[in-house]
């Protein structure tokens, strides 16, 4: 049975899963860019460089778990990383 995820799982499997990382990064700036539509790109590039780590940290829940969640949607549950769904599991 899956236990509620919490932040340890959510930043262990984001510590140890790249292409997990990676996903969640560009969710997690999608995300931020729909909240500050007033900046350039350039501008954005320069803010997203500064509030990153924070937007990581504190959205790791909510990253994971989208990805759990399309992952389950488009049918790829058994080909992403074993050790992601070892942690979430936990």
């Amino acid at each position: 049975m899956n236990m509620p995820l919490n932040m340890h799982a959510a930043r262990t499997a984001l510590n140890q899963d790249d292409e997990l990382r990676q996903w969640a990064e560009a969710w997690l700036k999608n995300k931020e860019r729909a909240v500050v539509k007033d900046l350039t790109d350039e501008e954005f590039d320069k803010h997203w460089l500064y509030v990153r780590p924070e937007r990581m940290h504190e959205g790791a829940i909510e990253a994971v778990a989208a990805y759990r969640e399309r992952t389950q949607e488009t049918s790829l549950l058994h080909s992403a990383p074993s050790i992601f769904w070892d942690i979430v599991s936990l």
